[in-house]
């Protein structure tokens, strides 16, 4: 059994070293991300029991995921596993004034965009939990990730768990009426709403559209 359960993407980050840019780079430094990831890391580090579920590749970038979270003391005996996806990367080129920081993304048809309701024994993996936490960006992957994330949220609140979702709003993975859409029926699963000036302003334009 685990203290808190997080369910969501994380990626491979590459790095280019010395504030580099990409076109300029001839090495890339390999490190890992992802915003339901990190929870359950800050969690174990404050000597907490925790566990991310998500969907990885069954190849060598799925197998680097994996080695990162086991040493980070995460369980990850619930992540499901894929033949036929991928893993998402994204490409951060640190700013070096005045040029800004920049993010590129590869994540379309990324494994745990094409999770599936039933994949997940969300019963099993919430026995025992005090706290499951996930944000926007999971539902907003796909449709079907959408399901998988409302199946989640249902199972925690029958084991009695407290809920956190943080809406992390994302311009780039689905425009504003369809996130609105999708979270307002999740809603009344959650516990603790995690949000900004920013999430909130694009969900009262959309109410207003």
């Amino acid at each position: 059994m685990v203290d808190v359960v997080t369910f969501g993407e994380a990626m491979i980050r590459l790095v280019p070293p010395n504030f580099q840019r990409l076109e300029q780079t001839s090495t890339l430094d390999v490190q890992v991300g992802g915003g339901e990831l990190n929870v359950a890391v800050g969690v174990a580090r404050l000597g907490l029991k925790s566990a991310w579920v998500s969907r990885l590749p069954k190849n060598a970038l799925g197998r680097l995921m994996l080695n990162r979270v086991r040493q980070a003391g995460v369980d990850a005996s619930h992540i499901v596993w894929s033949d036929g996806n991928r893993m998402g990367l994204y490409f951060v080129e640190f700013g070096a004034a005045p040029r800004a920081s920049s993010v590129l993304y590869d994540r379309a048809h990324s494994a745990i965009s094409a999770i599936q309701p039933g994949e997940v024994d969300w019963a099993k993996v919430m026995q025992g939990a005090k706290w499951f936490h996930t944000s926007g960006i999971t539902p907003a992957l796909s449709d079907s990730a959408a399901a998988v994330t409302r199946e989640a949220l249902a199972a925690a609140k029958l084991a009695g768990a407290t809920v956190s979702y943080d809406l992390n709003y994302r311009g780039k993975l689905w425009p504003p009426d369809k996130a609105q859409a999708v979270q307002e029926p999740l809603m009344q699963y959650v516990d603790v709403l995690i949000t900004t000036e920013e999430d909130t302003s694009v969900r009262a334009s959309s109410m207003t559209m």
